[in-house]
């Protein structure tokens, strides 16, 4: 039973996450969304030698799921709106693939902060050095070389990410953090199969002319996905005492958490101009004074935000403070995504995508308070041999080319289609 609430809590909570960095994009949302997933396993988790290394955990898992988010998918889910097998069958592939990668660096990098301990730490800085440098070689001869070209003629980072993911995968299979590398392999097939099922129901919803932010579905189908993948690889086996908390590298953490994500995204999605077009759809006179209040607005609760976590956190660390802690880091990411597209400002209206946000985040709540209580006891599932693993890429192979069947009967053609072959 915990094993199943561990899962659904965290898959929500990263879900809505994901759907919320629609509104964002790119790197800096996509590594707040990774944040709240991982804290959301932790808090749930409630093991106290991982709460006191919250911030660090989290912020490990903001740079693996945000490193994802330099890839561009827009031209592959055009593939999957035409109607042949073989451009269809690609696009749902290349958007498994996609999702795989974001899903293996999130896992992989959370599963190595939490397997590492005092007297066996990983080498960070080598690390992350070995995945940069060989994601640069990889999407250079890739690319510029071989000219393997999955998104044409937008940005192949895929190739970049598929390098990092490799480095990963070979340094904890080296070293035999083996536990962490499960993590990344289950979350790259939660992601991976999430990014294509989202985006067979986009399809879906498209056919049947269902008037919907379809995308904003299949964002947050990815985010589900990942993390069913990821907190079951976690609960599903027993961990060793973690390595101690440090100060420092806790304090780094939570400013990059609190502060350098939520500032990135400010800068990067709350531009004048957008609001002012947004006060005009909205009947509002003065634009201007409409665009610098949202944007002071977002200002004002991310310094009260960081005020509060270098104030509290370092005095007071808690389980109950991780809960509140998780509880507002959430919150202000959906009130980023509110302010961002004026939701304060419009009526309730449940066709909108945005307002599915808060009963979704309800219900992880529910499952919160429900287990809060409980004690939690982690389950060692039977090892994974090389059989289990076929069996799954068999499945997941499977599942793909039955999404592919059933979305080219589904339309005769969708706009914004596009052809690869």
């Amino acid at each position: 039973m915990f094993k199943t609430c561990a899962m659904l809590f965290t898959a929500l909570l990263l879900g809505v996450a994901w759907a919320v960095r629609g509104h964002f994009g790119h790197e800096w949302g996509a590594a707040w969304a990774g944040a709240i997933g991982v804290m959301a396993l932790l808090v749930f988790c409630k093991r106290e030698d991982w709460l006191r290394r919250m911030p660090v955990l989290a912020a490990l898992g903001a740079l693996g799921w945000g490193a994802g988010g330099c890839m561009s998918y827009g031209i592959v889910i055009g593939y999957c709106r035409g109607t042949g097998f073989a451009n269809v069958a690609y696009g749902y592939a290349m958007l498994a693939v996609i999702g795989g990668l974001q899903g293996f660096l999130g896992g992989g990098l959370l599963g190595l902060g939490l397997e590492s301990q005092d007297e066996r730490k990983p080498c960070w800085a080598t690390l992350f050095t070995q995945m940069i440098a060989a994601a640069y070689l990889t999407w250079g001869v890739l690319i510029y070389q071989f000219e393997w070209f999955m998104t044409p003629p937008r940005s192949e980072m895929w190739a970049g990410c598929l390098g990092a993911v490799l480095t990963l995968g070979w340094f904890l299979q080296r070293e035999g953090f083996h536990r962490a590398l499960r993590v990344a392999a289950y979350s790259a097939l939660g992601a991976g199969f999430g990014f294509a099922f989202g985006n067979f129901l986009q399809t879906l919803g498209s056919a049947a002319g269902i008037g919907y932010n379809w995308w904003n579905v299949m964002e947050f189908t990815l985010g589900f996905c990942g993390g069913l993948g990821m907190a079951y690889a976690v609960t599903s086996r027993e961990w060793p005492p973690g390595a101690t908390a440090s100060r420092g590298s806790n304090g780094i953490a939570l400013l990059f958490l609190v502060f350098a994500i939520p500032a990135a995204n400010i800068i990067n999605a709350f531009d004048t101009e957008s609001y002012v077009r947004l006060a005009e759809r909205l009947g509002m006179s003065d634009g201007a004074a409409f665009a610098r209040s949202q944007i002071a607005m977002a200002w004002t609760l991310t310094i009260l935000l960081t005020a509060v976590a270098v104030a509290v956190w370092p005095r007071c660390r808690s389980r109950r403070l991780a809960s509140w802690g998780l509880l507002l880091y959430t919150v202000l990411y959906t009130v980023f995504s509110y302010l961002d597209v004026g939701l304060f400002f419009q009526p309730l209206d449940w066709t909108v995508s945005e307002t599915a946000y808060t009963p979704l985040l309800l219900s992880a709540l529910g499952i919160w308070l429900l287990w809060r209580k409980r004690k939690v006891a982690f389950t060692e599932c039977p090892a994974e041999g090389w059989g289990r693993w076929v069996l799954l890429a068999g499945v997941f192979v499977t599942a793909l080319v039955v999404i592919t069947l059933v979305s080219i009967n589904a339309h005769d053609g969708l706009p914004g289609a596009h052809e690869r072959f």
